[in-house]
């Protein structure tokens, strides 16, 4: 199961991007509280979930093509120390009592770029990190139990830093959290880290990578599933606030315990991967995770009950951390090396880019028709979707059967194997 930290660069990695990562969603928790302190508004809730995604959507493809042309260690680097430049503004305008809706705004937007150009160096410099690329699918699971660890532990710590102090000291302990990770970054050593290509325009990079990711049905079917999820079940989490605090009668302890509870279950979840020995059968867990989270967000829109609504929210991570962890193992096991960093762009904009679109429609939904039947028609999307995926699996499996026949994870053409 911890196989991947064998490689000393991932060690490193972990270790610091764990430390940093507790921090985040500490941010997270406490900027979605302070949004909705200081407007009372599902749809502004909606807006700074907006500005602050969409800028995956638009930049994320030019990232991955920089991801694919520079030193993805050093761009991480510079992008690392970004953001603990905004969140250490957006620290200092709270503390002050200087904060105001535009600055969160201002704000939310860089950060959208720094994460824009985040997601696809960090996850295709994973790789990178190792000395076997057998290790790649435990290395990734390895990465969403960190990831899922620290949304477990930072909203916790969010939930009664807020009842005892603010926001702004939230954001300050995450500013502080990114020494950590450039500190670990800054150590690693990994050779051979020159792309080819890295004099190539930018918009014929551009339309190479699209036409190579969705050119391809595994990987247009895998993204296209991902990305209803992430545009009609992810935003769901912009509206906790009021679940918490309207719905459910609680205060910054019971948002910080739903967030909590979806890390639990996308952490048990997580533990699952790791502990599996090969990619093989991903496929099929994409199709029955997205099932689980769009069934747990409809029993969760129904709940005014805490436990239920917490069963459902660890449910919902569950389900959650299914799709995107085995999403992002077989797009990296099947992508081209070359063309690694450009795919993994695409899994940005299909995983965090159309959130904001998400987020935007269900902030107005809500405002709408209600914040419990916003979400139960979300959920319901992602069931119809999971359907949808189950009825493209047999051609997915078709078509990447050559490919790890070509890589040694599997041996012959088994029909009983599943992709």
């Amino acid at each position: 199961m911890l196989r991947a930290l064998r490689h000393r660069n991932y060690r490193l990695f972990f270790g610091g991007q764990g430390v940093s990562l507790v921090g985040t969603w500490m941010q997270m928790v406490a900027l979605s509280w302070l949004v909705y302190r200081l407007t009372n508004s599902a749809l502004l809730l909606g807006l700074v979930g907006f500005a602050g995604q969409l800028p995956t959507f638009l930049f994320a493809s030019f990232a991955g093509v920089l991801a694919d042309r520079w030193n993805r260690l050093r761009l991480l680097i510079v992008i690392q120390t970004l953001a603990a430049i905004q969140a250490s503004i957006l620290a200092l305008l709270t503390l002050t009592g200087h904060i105001a809706i535009w600055h969160i705004f201002v704000l939310g937007i860089c950060m959208g770029t720094i994460t824009a150009f985040d997601v696809p160096t960090r996850q295709s410099l994973i790789g990178d990190m190792l000395d076997k690329r057998e290790d790649l699918g435990n290395a990734i699971a390895l990465n969403s139990f960190m990831f899922n660890s620290a949304r477990l532990v930072g909203p916790s710590i969010a939930g009664l830093l807020l009842s005892v102090t603010s926001e702004g000291v939230c954001f300050l302990v995450n500013a502080l959290s990114f020494i950590g990770v450039i500190g670990a970054l800054a150590a690693m050593r990994i050779p051979n880290l020159t792309r080819k290509h890295a004099h190539q325009p930018m918009l014929l990079g551009l339309k190479e990578g699209y036409r190579y990711g969705f050119g391809f049905p595994p990987i247009r079917y895998i993204l296209i599933n991902l990305a209803i999820l992430s545009l009609m079940g992810m935003p769901h989490t912009v509206l906790m606030p009021i679940f918490a605090k309207d719905i459910l009668g609680g205060g910054p302890h019971t948002l910080g315990f739903l967030v909590a509870m979806a890390g639990v279950g996308a952490l048990l979840n997580a533990l699952y991967l790791a502990s599996r020995k090969s990619v093989v059968g991903l496929g099929r867990i994409i199709g029955t995770s997205s099932l689980i989270f769009g069934c747990a967000l409809v029993f969760f829109s129904f709940s005014r009950s805490v436990p239920l609504s917490l069963a459902m929210s660890l449910c919902a991570g569950f389900g959650l951390m299914g799709v995107i962890t085995s999403t992002n193992t077989i797009l990296q096991t099947i992508a081209e090396e070359d063309k690694r960093g450009r795919v993994m762009s695409l899994y940005a904009m299909a995983f965090m880019g159309m959130t904001p679109f998400g987020s935007l429609m269900i902030g107005a939904l809500a405002n709408r028709i209600g914040t419990p039947d916003a979400v139960t028609v979300g959920g319901i999307i992602c069931i119809i979707s999971s359907f949808l995926y189950f009825r493209r699996l047999p051609i997915i499996r078709k078509l990447i059967r050559p490919i790890y026949l070509e890589k040694g994870i599997i041996r012959e053409f088994p029909p009983a194997v599943e992709q």
